[in-house]
């Protein structure tokens, strides 16, 4: 079946003894044994659940993986992918980074005697200079988070597996709706379903996908053993959720585009970073790897005093962290989701006073686009310019 179709039937046909098209959601921390030395394959709701299984399975198979984990948020999805690293292993990381990324590595995960290198992933000869005989891992972001960088995964992931090197993609903002880095070559895919998978911003959860037995072996196990697991009730809004997820990414991208268009000619926006435009940097890799495009993007201001009015005036745009959901938001990356970065290496990304970013929801885009030029007027009148 298309894509399209999946995602709609995701549990639908589950329930044999029902019937049920809405796969129920089953509460039961326990299950009974029908004898010693027997299961019904669910024994505890932490190692395994019904309605958390659904789930599982259904991004394994819309991500082209083996086995799919279900984490209480993303971030509890990286932690349960950086356990696979021990004392003394080094990871390749992404240059631009979303900021509870790099505050998890630099702020815990160094506590264990793990390390991470940043650098421009798309670059073959940084990725090559930066490797010891500690690596163990690529960490790609593509397109990353705040400034849309678009990694070639295909080829980042043959130069790891040249290197006996893992290659772990961060899938968020894409979704396997439009991407799918392990049929690129990709080992791991992790998401903050949180974003478009859940998409209507009441859900928190993350999900991992793996590709090969003794790696899908090695996540069960510390999905299971560090238990930061999904409920049975939010597994439930998540797979809700994901039933309209071709309408909604297919929404996203459109007004994204319209928007990101309108924004690069006015005369108060310096940059648009979107994949979508044809002057991306990777422009051609993005249409190569994905069938299309995200509804996120940043742009630069010229004035870093027009900020404040912006996000003050703008009225059907919420001012607020988070991204993916049906609804617009804008946030501002220095002081809110990369405040943890130091400011000199944000900065040096190009994360800076005068950047903001716009996840487009699915209004439409006439009035999203009515709404920032509003705000923009009003904030050159506030600023006099």
């Amino acid at each position: 079946m298309k894509i399209e179709s999946r995602l709609a039937q995701i549990g639908s046909i589950s329930e044999p003894v029902t019937g049920a098209v809405s796969y129920p959601i089953y509460h039961s921390t326990a299950y009974r044994h029908p004898k010693l030395g027997q299961s019904t394959g669910f024994d505890y709701t932490r190692t395994k659940n019904p309605t958390r299984t659904i789930l599982e399975d259904a991004i394994a198979q819309l991500e082209s993986g083996d086995a799919g984990f279900a984490s209480s948020s993303g971030m509890a999805s990286l932690q349960t992918i950086f356990a696979l690293f021990s004392q003394g292993d080094h990871l390749i990381v992404s240059l631009d980074l979303y900021g509870g990324t790099y505050r998890l590595l630099e702020k815990i995960m160094s506590r264990f005697g793990i390390t991470a290198t940043y650098v421009d992933t798309n670059d073959l000869d940084a990725l090559e200079s930066e490797r010891t005989p500690s690596t163990k891992a690529v960490l790609i972001e593509t397109p990353t988070n705040p400034l849309m960088m678009v990694t070639d995964i295909e080829k980042v992931s043959t130069w790891a597996k040249r290197h006996g090197l893992l290659t772990i993609v961060d899938n968020t903002l894409l979704t396997p709706f439009f991407q799918r880095p392990i049929e690129l070559g990709a080992d791991i895919v992790i998401h903050s379903a949180t974003k478009y998978l859940g998409g209507h911003n009441d859900v928190l959860a993350g999900l991992i996908v793996t590709k090969g037995k003794e790696l899908s072996e090695q996540v069960a196990f510390l999905h299971n053993s560090i238990g930061a697991v999904l409920g049975p009730q939010d597994a439930w809004l998540l797979m809700r959720g994901m039933k309209t997820l071709a309408l909604r990414m297919e929404r996203h991208q459109e007004n994204a585009t319209k928007i990101a268009c309108f924004l690069k000619t006015h005369l108060d926006v310096e940059n648009v970073y979107y994949p979508a435009l044809p002057e991306h940097l990777h422009h051609d890799v993005q249409n190569r790897q994905s069938s299309g495009n995200t509804g996120i993007f940043s742009f630069r201001l010229k004035d870093a005093r027009l900020v404040e009015p912006i996000l003050r005036h703008i009225k059907l745009i919420a001012f607020a962290e988070s991204l993916g959901g049906v609804e617009s938001l804008m946030t501002y990356p220095a002081v809110q989701t990369h405040a943890d970065i130091p400011e000199e290496i944000r900065r040096a990304v190009g994360v800076d006073d005068r950047l903001l970013r716009f996840s487009v929801g699915i209004e439409h885009a006439d009035d999203l686009i009515a709404d920032l030029a509003y705000a923009l007027e009003e904030a050159r009148k506030e600023i006099g310019v």
